[in-house]
């Protein structure tokens, strides 16, 4: 028996050796278009890029890539069309995406059509559906702008009770800072006559009365608005998530932030561990979420599955199209009911407060995120955190400035010196550049979002989205940051102009700085990540008007397409 068996072996053996070896991975040339490193302070264009296994291992000439890894390439024809590296936003709550992908979009025109609160009562109507609500449980919208609806002014409950009285509505102002509810809406949270404002909140009341008007501010808002728009069961999650990541790679993400994590943390989590992410999502804790998330695996420079924990954010004011951002000054228009020397107030009194949670940043070698529109709350930021960079050492902190809307010129020095980076958001020039002229004055106004006097200055900076606040749309971030014209043509700081490369930079090799990934992400080298992102025209060569209209073709994490226009 076993004389039979040996030779049986052998022979197995010999075949199984015999067989034909398996195919190499096959390296991809891409050539023949704009081809945009994003290395160097000028542009440098290449003739061709080859990536194999998610890498980039050659950029150059088109001769020369054809001899690197052989003949057997696959090759990818540009036929014109521009390459760049792909994007990564300064700021976002990616989070969210799947809310503004799936609700009602509440949108002003460009980007949708409720321009007036009788639209919105119908683009409601119209999503109020057995099966929309079952995702929530709620009637949800995102996006509206009291400051260019035609009423100029916020919905009430009166009017959401027009969409419904049977079941709870809510709609998430365009800043993210406000919801409004119905009727409903008001009894399911519990919020009635006797209900005190929060710390750093407010709830809207009626006229010469107690009575909840339907609008909430800031903290008042933003606790209910995580309950009330998470989706209800496994299904709907899945559904959100895939639809707001939809969202993002048709804008050519290769990495989102998400910029304020809360509970929903949880369910970012949840979906890495079931390798649901197609592009790198870093999340920003919350600091009164710090304790329950920040010590495990996922607060990390590595991803585990595409996520990440970054460090954390601290929301140091509000929303200055809202009227809540904190500033030195009176706002020239104050919010209804609010006296005439009213500036905004903050979200964080206490300076000694704020200093501890700070604190606890720097022990732990935490990025922190700090959230200020108005220069008060920058004046805040600065006293409080200066002292902390003085006392446990500042040597690559990469801390960031988000928002900025009314940061002052001698506070760009400060922040300067304490190597700040500044994530400003010149998009506000076109949405609410004329309604900050006449929140701050003409004058004022010019210097919203100063990202060439931060540049100029030496800092570094990055722009941002805010998505869902606006569309994830990157290429009209471009377009906002070279343009500076708000909705009536109106240009906003013409002297704050970036150049269309530096706008480029700005979402690309910067921000990857900003996140600590500058040696993997953010420009086209040899060892970096193929994240890539196909253009129909170059944003560098068409005139600045025409950039907003640039078209995402394809998107590719790591060699892999996973966006096809």
């Amino acid at each position: 028996m076993i004389k039979k068996i040996l030779p049986l072996i052998f022979i197995i053996t010999f075949l199984t050796s015999c067989k034909e070896p398996e195919k190499m991975s096959q390296a991809t040339v891409y050539y023949n278009g704009d081809i945009i490193t994003m290395v160097g302070e000028s542009p440098n264009y290449v003739e061709a890029i080859v990536e194999k296994e998610g890498n980039i291992i050659f950029t150059g000439s088109s001769d020369e890539a054809m001899t690197i890894e052989g003949k057997d390439h696959q090759m990818i024809n540009l036929e014109g069309k521009t390459l760049v590296p792909g994007f990564i936003d300064g700021h976002c709550h990616f989070a969210n995406y799947g809310a503004q992908a799936i609700g009602a979009l509440l949108l002003a025109s460009p980007d949708a059509n409720v321009d007036d609160i009788d639209m919105l009562i119908s683009v409601l109507e119209e999503w109020n559906t057995p099966e929309n609500r079952a995702l929530t449980g709620w009637i949800f919208g995102t996006g509206f702008d009291d400051s260019v609806l035609k009423e100029k002014r916020f919905p009430t409950k009166h009017d959401l009770d027009k969409v419904s009285t049977e079941f709870p509505v809510m709609i998430m102002h365009i800043s993210g800072h406000f919801v409004v509810v119905n009727s409903k809406g008001l009894e399911l949270l519990g919020i009635d006559d006797k209900s005190p404002d929060p710390k750093g909140g407010i709830i809207r009341r009626e006229k010469n009365s107690t009575e909840p008007n339907g609008v909430l501010e800031e903290l008042a808002a933003i606790p209910y608005m995580m309950q009330a728009l998470a989706p209800k069961s496994q299904e709907a999650i899945t559904k959100f998530f895939e639809a707001g990541q939809e969202m993002a790679l048709s804008y050519g993400y290769t990495t989102a932030q998400e910029g304020r994590a809360m509970q929903n943390h949880e369910m970012l989590a949840a979906m890495a561990e079931n390798n649901k992410f197609k592009i790198d999502v870093v999340s920003y804790i919350d600091y009164m979420f710090v304790d329950d998330y920040m010590d495990g695996k996922w607060n990390s420079k590595n991803y585990t599955n595409k996520y990440r924990i970054g460090g954390m954010k601290v929301t140091l004011d509000g929303s200055p199209q809202g009227r809540t951002a904190w500033r030195t000054e009176p706002y020239l228009i104050p919010p209804e009911g609010m006296p005439h020397d009213y500036s905004g107030y903050p979200a964080i009194p206490n300076d000694s407060v704020l200093t501890s949670i700070f604190e606890k940043g720097f022990k732990n070698n935490w990025q922190i995120l700090s959230h200020t529109n108005g220069d008060a709350a920058v004046d805040q930021l600065i006293r409080t955190m200066k002292p902390l960079k003085e006392k446990y050492g500042n040597d690559d902190r990469r801390d960031v400035i988000i928002h900025g809307q009314y940061i002052r010129d001698d506070q760009l020095d400060e922040a300067k010196e304490m190597k700040m980076i500044a994530s400003l958001f010149p998009l506000h020039t076109f949405y609410w550049g004329d309604w900050h002229t006449q929140l701050i004055g003409d004058s004022l106004v010019q210097n919203i979002s100063p990202v060439k006097s931060a540049l100029n200055k030496g800092m570094d900076i990055t722009i941002h989205t805010d998505a869902p606040v606006a569309l994830p749309n990157l290429m009209r971030v471009l377009w906002t940051a070279v343009e500076r014209t708000s909705r009536s043509g109106k240009v906003i700081g013409p002297e704050e102009r970036l150049t269309p490369y530096e706008a480029l930079q700005a979402i690309t090799i910067w921000s990857a700085y900003q996140h600590y990934e500058e040696d993997k992400k953010g420009s086209l080298a040899n060892g970096k990540l193929a994240d890539l992102v196909i253009l129909n025209k170059n944003p560098l060569k068409v005139e600045p008007e025409n950039i907003k209209d640039i078209e995402v073709l394809k998107t590719i994490k790591e060699g892999k397409i996973i966006f096809e226009k």
